[in-house]
């Protein structure tokens, strides 16, 4: 059993919630809002969820999920995270974060602001390419023929095992694109974004699986 900590309680982080806790671990939720807004979710939840503030999440948590919108990223707390495996759900929206100069030009990607703005921590890209939705419904037991993969990102190899054991835990395979630097490969607008979506530019209700292989060949057509 592992206690793992949120930073962010949308979408995303309310479905890793539900999904960590499902697989027997402890989670901790926190939002901007406060932990006074999360009583709903910690209910639905059940015994294994408590709601905190960020800090608290962040302290408590062997590995923390920081699912906030990318603008947002500096508002992370440093020093309780240091030496943590830190995952990065966030992906670049021009339109939502105003434009990164150093996004926009490539010599960055947005989990390595993160890692930047963490310097002590273990930064792996990884939940940022599927609709929450399918995310919450799509995962399969290793052997299942539906079980599809996720993709990850992240310069240290031991973190980056850290977050393949739960992806495996949460029912997924995992493809490994390399360090953070290869993350652009799998943001927005690339072939490997939203691929269990099929090619509608929206979500559908429905998602379906992507293999391994399909994946890394998607990854490999960015460039």
């Amino acid at each position: 059993m592992t206690t793992i900590g949120l930073i962010g309680a949308g979408n995303i982080g309310g479905t890793l919630a539900r999904l960590a806790v499902d697989a027997g671990h402890d989670v901790v939720v926190s939002n901007s809002r406060g932990p006074e807004t999360l009583v709903d979710l910690v209910d639905q939840l059940g015994d294994r969820a408590r709601a905190a503030t960020a800090a608290e999440a962040a302290e408590a948590g062997e590995i923390v999920v920081v699912t906030i919108p990318l603008k947002a990223y500096e508002q992370v707390p440093v020093e309780p995270l240091r030496g943590k495996v830190v995952i990065d759900t966030n992906n670049y929206y021009p339109q939502r974060d105003g434009h990164v100069a150093a996004l926009d030009d490539g010599s960055t990607t947005s989990s390595g602001l993160l890692q930047d703005h963490l310097p002590e921590s273990h930064v792996v890209k990884a939940f940022n390419t599927i609709f929450y939705g399918h995310l919450a419904t799509l995962g399969r037991p290793a052997g299942d023929p539906k079980r599809g993969a996720l993709v990850i990102a992240g310069d240290d190899e031991t973190a980056k095992g850290t977050v393949r054991s739960l992806l495996d835990e949460l029912g997924y395979d995992t493809v490994d694109a390399g360090p953070l630097s290869e993350g652009w490969r799998f943001q927005p607008d690339t072939p490997a974004y939203g691929m269990n979506s099929g090619p509608s530019a929206t979500f559908p209700a429905e998602g379906h699986s992507v293999s391994a292989a399909d994946l890394a060949a998607a990854l490999a057509q960015a460039g």
